[in-house]
């Protein structure tokens, strides 16, 4: 079993990093391994819809979301970490994932996605389903826990004072180390649900 979890903070150690490393713990009590990517701090472009990804099989623009692309595909899950910024994911990490999930061909389904945000005050909901988006349409599971999957802070290590906020993440950890293993044993004995061809319609015709 394996999770990645990126960090979509500029700020390489900072609260996001916080909230993103207590899972980390709990997963290496669950026997999950991990990955640490940080990629809020790089030049990340966004996606131009060249289309050209279809062909190559990658993005054309040769940076760390084609890094990222193969630990993708092999892993069991995925865990998102972002501040908020006006009510809304760090722009880099919207950059990264728009060219991460629509580069990507590979079936995505049922590896279970999580989303972490990391704000002083407000705007953590609307971050929260911004990023759940990403798993929703790539027929993901949700990890959730025992409230939404969010902790406060402001200045530099302020959410290691948010004992709420710590709890929920080490909760959200224990959930989806217990349904990235469920899900595995599922997929030994039933495999995965069946997919039909799919059916695309447009409000244009």
């Amino acid at each position: 079993m394996k999770i990645l979890l990126i960090n979509g903070s500029p700020r390489a150690n900072g609260n996001t990093a916080i909230a993103l490393h207590e899972m980390e713990k709990v997963f290496a009590t669950e026997g999950v391994e991990t990955e640490y990517i940080q990629v809020g701090n790089k030049p990340i472009r966004g996606c131009m819809a060249c289309g050209a990804c279809a062909n190559a099989g990658k993005c054309v623009f040769d940076d760390i979301v084609n890094e990222v692309a193969p630990k993708f595909e092999q892993c069991d899950g995925i865990v998102l970490g972002s501040p908020v910024y006006y009510a809304s994911a760090n722009a880099t990490l919207v950059a990264f994932l728009d060219r991460l999930f629509y580069s990507t061909s590979f079936d995505k389904t049922m590896k279970v996605g999580a989303s972490v945000v990391v704000a002083r005050r407000g705007g953590l909901s609307a971050t929260f389903d911004e990023l759940n988006k990403y798993f929703t349409i790539a027929g993901m599971p949700v990890a959730s826990s025992q409230y939404w999957n969010s902790i406060h802070g402001s200045q530099l290590g302020e959410a290691q004072s948010d004992a709420e906020g710590l709890q929920t993440m080490r909760t959200l950890a224990r959930n989806m180390a217990f349904l990235v293993k469920s899900i595995a044993l599922g997929k030994e004995k039933f495999g995965l649900p069946e997919k039909e061809s799919r059916v695309a319609t447009n409000f244009i015709r």
